[in-house]
Parts: C-alpha cells; sequence; structure tokens
C-alpha cells in the first residue's frame, strides 16, 4: 500500500529526529541510578513510603520512613524498625526521585545497598525484597537473608543480581525497591540501608588519579573546599575529611559528586577554631584511594558586605567551573545532560561571569580566554535566521530538541536573553587589543545576524512568535504577549540594527489589549485581572499598574531586567523599576501573612517564581491557586535592587538557619519545601545567575550600566519613546 506523502514526510522526520537525538548525545556521560544516598531534612525520607496493616507494624513518620545519624556516608541512613505478625503485613518502598535531565543512566546488573544489622538480630526475620517497575509493578521477591554475610554491628555491602529479580528488567526500568514483610517473627528488628544504587559488578575499580585539594576557607557558618578536578572514570565519590587542627582524628564530614570540584562543609556556629581537611576517592565498591594533602581553615564572622560577596562567588562558579567545556557555556541544570548547553542560561551566566571579573573572583585574562571560547562556539553553533535553539550541544553545536519534536528550530526568547548578555559583554571588553576586539566583533556579528523581523511570521503581523522549525515552520504557534518574561524580546527586536520591527510593536505585541491578548493573560493567569495588560487593583495593600493577576512569578521581573534597567524604562502606563517593585512587595506580603499556612514561610523566607519541585518543575505565584509550597532562594535574592532590606533578610535565613541543606558548592540550591521536607538536588542555570546580577547591580549597577552605554540600546530606546508618544497623542 502507497503511503500518503504526509506519512511519508513524519517518516522521514522521526528518523532524523532519531539521528540527531543519536548524535547529540553520543558523549553524553551518564550517571550511576541512586534511589537513596542522603536526604537533607533529618527526619524522614522524602521519597519513601512505609504501610502496615493488622498487628504487624512498621515505624514511620507521616507515613514516610524515619532517618538515623548511624549512617554508612554522611549524614543519614533510612531506618527499617519493624515487627511482621502472622495477622498482618508492612512494606516500605524507596522510589527513585527524577531528575531533570538525568536520563542517561550507567549499565548495571546489581542493586547494591549498605546494610548494619545488630549483632542479636534474628537474619530469619529480615524482609523480603523486591524492585518497582515504571508500570509500579513488583518484580519477583527475593528475601535479604540470602544475601547477608552475618549479623554484625558493622556496615556490609549488599549486592543482589538484577537477575535474581527478572530476567529482563534493565536500569531505566527500575524507579523502586520495596522492602516487605518476610518470614514472621515477634521480635521487633532494627536495621538500617544506605546508598541504595543500580552498579555493576564488572565496573573498574582501580582509581589512578592522586587527590589534591586547592583551597579551604572559612566564612561564617561553612568552609568551602575545592580540589583539583577529578578525571578518573574510576571515581565514585569524592570524601571529605576534617579534623581539629593539630589532631589526626579525621571524620568524614561529606560526600560530593567527582562531577563537582568542591564542597560546602557547615559547621555548627562561628567560632574561633581551625580545622584541618582532606579528601580522599572512593570507588563503587566505597574502596578510598590515597589521601590529598591537607589545609586548613576556620570560620569568622562576616559583615553583609563580606556575605554578598560570598553568595555572589558561589553562583558563579556554576557557570566558572561548572560549565559545558567545549563550549564554556552554561549547563540547563546540575546535575542533568552533561553536553547540553542552555542558550538563555547561558546569556545569564555570561553576565555573571562579568561580574566576576568585576568582584575579582577571576582575572580578566581569564575571562577574555572564556569569551573566545565562547563566541567562536557560537559563530558556528545552530541558528535558524540567526536565531539560536533553546538548546544546544556543547560539543557539537547541533540542536538538542529537548521538549520534543516541534522544538527543534529557533527560540527567540532565549536568543534575546543570550543577546542581553553578549551585547553587555560587548560593552565590558573594550580594550584595544587582538582578543577583545575579537570578542567585540563577533557579537556585532551574531546580534546583526538575528532576524528579528522573520519571527514576526507575516509582514502585518502586530506579534513576534516564540518558535519556528525548520521543517514544522510555526507548528507551535506561540505568540508573544506580555506580560511575563519576554519584555526584553520586544525591546531588542525594535533595536535590532539590521532586523528590527516597528516600535509600534511594542504596544500592539507585548502591551496589547486586543482581544486575542486578553484571552491569552487571561487564560494563564486564570484571572481577568490584569488581561488588558493594565491592572490597576490592589494586592495586599499595594496598588499594581501593570501585571497579570497579583504580578506572577518573580522571574517576570528579573530575567527582561539584567540589563535593561528598569529605572529607566517608562512606557505609556507605568515606571518599570516602580512596577517590578511593587511585584516584588506583594509577593514579599504574600509569603508574610502565608495564607495557605505553608512552613517556613514568612518576610524572611519569601520569593514565589519558577523552579524545581517535588514532583515537577512549575512557576509559583504569590496566590493560593499557584502557590505549591516551595520556596526558591533566586527569587528574593534577585529582588535584591527592588527590596534590599528585605532581601538581606531572606538571605540571612537562608544561610544562616537553612544553610546546611540549601546552599552547596555552587550557591543555593533551586528550591526548598518544609511541608514536604524537601529540597532540590539541583542547582539550575535560569537561577543561579539572577543571584549574582542582580545583587550586583543592587551593588554598583554594573550590568545596567553595561548595557545601557550600547548604542544600539540607546537607539532602542529612543524609537520606544517615540512610540509611546505616538500612541499619546491618538488618544
Amino acid at each position: 500500500m502507497i503511503k500518503s506523502r504526509y506519512q511519508i514526510r513524519f517518516i522521514l522526520l522521526l528518523i532524523i529526529f532519531i539521528i540527531n537525538t543519536i548524535l547529540c548525545f553520543a558523549q553524553e556521560r551518564p550517571y550511576p541510578k541512586v534511589l537513596f544516598e542522603n536526604n537533607k531534612f533529618d527526619k524522614s525520607c522524602f521519597n519513601s513510603e512505609a504501610v502496615y496493616s493488622g498487628t504487624s507494624w512498621i515505624e514511620n513518620v507521616q507515613s514516610k520512613l524515619p532517618l538515623t545519624e548511624v549512617a554508612f556516608t554522611p549524614k543519614n541512613a533510612l531506618k527499617l524498625r519493624y515487627q511482621s505478625s502472622e495477622n498482618g503485613k508492612w512494606f516500605a518502598v524507596v522510589n527513585y526521585q527524577k531528575i531533570r535531565g538525568m536520563d542517561f543512566f550507567e549499565a548495571a546488573d546489581q542493586l547494591s545497598f549498605w546494610l548494619y544489622l545488630k549483632s542479636s538480630e534474628n537474619l530469619k526475620c529480615l524482609p523480603n525484597i523486591s524492585l518497582i517497575d515504571a508500570s509500579n509493578s513488583e518484580n519477583k521477591v527475593v528475601n535479604l537473608n540470602s544475601y547477608v554475610i552475618a549479623a554484625s554491628e558493622k556496615w556490609q555491602q549488599i549486592t543482589i543480581p538484577l537477575s535474581d529479580f527478572s530476567s529482563s528488567i534493565t536500569v531505566k526500568d527500575i524507579m523502586g525497591v520495596k522492602f516487605s514483610q518476610g518470614e514472621s517473627c515477634d521480635q521487633l528488628i532494627e536495621l538500617y540501608i544506605d546508598q541504595i544504587e543500580l552498579s555493576s559488578k564488572n565496573k573498574d575499580l582501580k582509581i589512578n588519579q592522586i587527590p589534591e585539594l586547592f583551597s579551604v576557607k572559612g566564612y561564617e557558618r561553612h568552609v568551602d573546599i575545592s580540589w583539583k578536578p577529578v578525571t578518573d572514570s574510576a571515581v565514585r565519590y569524592v570524601q571529605i575529611q576534617r579534623s581539629l587542627a593539630g589532631e589526626d582524628d579525621y571524620e568524614v564530614v561529606g560526600m560530593q559528586s567527582p562531577r563537582i570540584s568542591g564542597y560546602a562543609d557547615f559547621l555548627k556556629a562561628a567560632d574561633s577554631k581551625e580545622w584541618n581537611y582532606r579528601i580522599s576517592f572512593l570507588n563503587s565498591k566505597y574502596e578510598p584511594s590515597s589521601i590529598s594533602n591537607s589545609l586548613k581553615a576556620k570560620t569568622k564572622s562576616m559583615t553583609d558586605e563580606e556575605l554578598l560577596d560570598m553568595v555572589q562567588l558561589s553562583n558563579f562558579r556554576y557557570y566558572w567551573e561548572g560549565c559545558e567545556p567545549n563550549s564554556g557555556l552554561a549547563l540547563e541544570n546540575i546535575p542533568g545532560r552533561t553536553t547540553m548547553i542552555a542558550t538563555g542560561a547561558s546569556g545569564f551566566g555570561i553576565m555573571a561571569m562579568i561580574a566576576g571579573v568585576h568582584r575579582n573572583f577571576i582575572s580578566r585574562e581569564a575571562a577574555v580566554e572564556r569569551f573566545l571560547k565562547i563566541t567562536r562556539f557560537l559563530k558556528t553553533a545552530d541558528r535558524f535566521h540567526g536565531v539560536y535553539p533553546h538548546f544546544l550541544n556543547g560539543e557539537t553545536g547541533k540542536t538538542v530538541p529537548f521538549f520534543g519534536m516541534k522544538d527543534n528550530g529557533g527560540d527567540l526568547v532565549e536568543t534575546s536573553f543570550l543577546m542581553q548578555g553578549l551585547l553587555t559583554a560587548k560593552e565590558f571588553f573594550d580594550a584595544d587589543n587582538v582578543s577583545e576586539k575579537e570578542i567585540r566583533n563577533t557579537i556585532t556579528q551574531l546580534w546583526y545576524e538575528v532576524e528579528w523581523d522573520w519571527y514576526r511570521k507575516t509582514k502585518d503581523s502586530e506579534f513576534l512568535y516564540w518558535h519556528w522549525s525548520p521543517d514544522q515552520e510555526w507548528i507551535i504557534n506561540h505568540k508573544l504577549i506580555g506580560w511575563n518574561e519576554t519584555l526584553i524580546t520586544y525591546f531588542l527586536a525594535i533595536a535590532s540594527p539590521k532586523h528590527s520591527v516597528p516600535a509600534s510593536m511594542y504596544y500592539t505585541g507585548w502591551a496589547s489589549p486586543s482581544t486575542t491578548a486578553q484571552d491569552y493573560r487571561s487564560a494563564w493567569g486564570k484571572t481577568k485581572d490584569g488581561s488588558m495588560y493594565t491592572n490597576g487593583n490592589t494586592y495586599y495593600g499595594i496598588e499594581l499598574p501593570v501585571g497579570v493577576s497579583n504580578g506572577g512569578p518573580l522571574f517576570f521581573v528579573h530575567y527582561s531586567f539584567f540589563g535593561l534597567n528598569p529605572h529607566k524604562l517608562t512606557d505609556a502606563y507605568v515606571n518599570y523599576f516602580d512596577n517590578n517593585q511593587k511585584i516584588a512587595n506583594i509577593n514579599l506580603r504574600y509569603a508574610t501573612e502565608n495564607p495557605a499556612n505553608h512552613q517556613g514561610y514568612g518576610d524572611d523566607f519569601w520569593g514565589l517564581t519558577a523552579s524545581d519541585g517535588p514532583s515537577h518543575y512549575s512557576a509559583n505565584e504569590p496566590n493560593i491557586d499557584n502557590d505549591e509550597g516551595k520556596m526558591t532562594a533566586t527569587g528574593a535574592l534577585a529582588s535584591f535592587p527592588y527590596t534590599p532590606e528585605a532581601s538581606l533578610k531572606a538571605l540571612k535565613n537562608y544561610y544562616y538557619n537553612y544553610g546546611e541543606k540549601l546552599y552547596g558548592y555552587y550557591g543555593f540550591h533551586d528550591a526548598i519545601s518544609v511541608d514536604d521536607q524537601w529540597v532540590s538536588p539541583l542547582y539550575m542555570g535560569l537561577n543561579q545567575a539572577p543571584i549574582v546580577i542582580m545583587i550586583e547591580n543592587y551593588r554598583s549597577g554594573l550590568l545596567w550600566d553595561l548595557f545601557m552605554k550600547n548604542d544600539d540600546v540607546k537607539s532602542g530606546l529612543k524609537k520606544l519613546e517615540i512610540a509611546t508618544s505616538n500612541l499619546k497623542i491618538k488618544k
């Protein structure tokens, strides 16, 4: 039977998609699949459940497994304390917590975990074990007793071949491990389990690299430790050890992925004690390598300025040390895909690196070398009428359709975030030498080649469009309509010297009062408030001139204003510094009143915006319908220019009171939910840089000054002023 040309076209597109996907991820570095290694909160394991019936029983904390400080690796382990009765049942499941972009896993042929049994425990009373697959089906049940050497008061590694559970189950299929009642036993049993993962019995165990500590630096509540990057594939973890200076009784205080070259060790409080630090490497059997050199540090009291320096430095590291090495650009999130760079986050990272030079975190010479790498990569990477895709493979420069087959072309919004950063860099690298001239000239070329007018779709369109695909054209068909993060997109399209759109599109597109625009705003805001672009309602005692609902997530007042100074942007409706400040204060007052009664919320725990979450990534807002109880540090900290006192108060709370859970080597983890006793494992490319950038704009105005200095930006402001004047005349 002859297929239609549409069917043939679809099949060809599918083949191309599969081939491109294989090419894009051929070098993707896989992760070990880990079900449990440590829980940031110390009461219960977030990704677990514990259930019992009849006269059987298992200890639980609100139906989750409790944790114990008796741990194989810091800082806690799972506690199974149960009684197995003939007239009841119990079970406990530890679920795999999906991590955004972590979808390439190391080959494995066994389930591995560490077990601590008291010598008095009856081995016949040990639980059954089974695996849970993606369809929530349970595989063959085995008994733990068959794999235990003896009941002795020390940790032992248990390895169970996956073939004992199923002849066909794969690493990707496994979504949880289930412990359940085995043989009936009147005895109350207590055991501890740590480091549940899937591993390979044939993995290379020999570590050849010698660990080398680079530096340690004390702050008020923690010490930053950094080491020579790990290049040995046999290294499973970096083990951090600490002792009092002058003593040799080192304690293991932390474990770090070998993909991150540093660790933040939190101490109880600032004091005058001096500490020794050293590291060693562990292989997949947790056998240690040789020990590194040792270095000394002690904590110290800090001024507010020193606190800001510290926070900017740690978040800056995400882009400097944690970048994709071939391109020098930002990964979407860490941990996550190791070759997939994010266009918008890279634009933000560019601005964070400029702030890093200003704060002497790196030298100007080092920054020049990095920006030569960046601009040379961007010059040859995929573009679609000058517009970059949302994601690129950092090794090949090819498009990564992470969000599906439709997302295989240009992304105008992400490109505008990148261009905001590049234009800022063009003004920063102003020296009269060959290298900085090359950086400026390449940025100018890339800027000129963005065809903003193409993304108008038609010559008479009143809107810009978000995406264009080379084989599916405008299939996503997403018009850009404010209020949201796309103001910078319209502004740069107007400012472009080569492919500009009429400045009137600011009012017919971004700020449009048309029926199309009203329907769009009402649909995502779930309210008529602000559907005309202007708002005028009062929320928590604050009148809001412009904004959908009561302002939306805070990234709306961040992303477009890293370089575009809101003090200097006034349209027909409002000055945007004033408007943004009101949105930030609405967010603050919502958290202070806390109408949904979420734990932790207050005037020092605020900043609802877009972030990772316990079950999904989402944009949270200061209203009950769109508040999921998770808080994102970047929300408050990137609002420093608008709410300096409240942002500083939040920073101190996040660091001093939640730092051990929330703060790491790359700064603040993406989000926290006290309700769920959960902290995101991620650092996010879109959320680390805003902290660096907006604290810098608050402190010195550096990024604002550089961007606004650009001649094309100045021209764009004049065009917008004329469009605003014409609009007022028509009125």
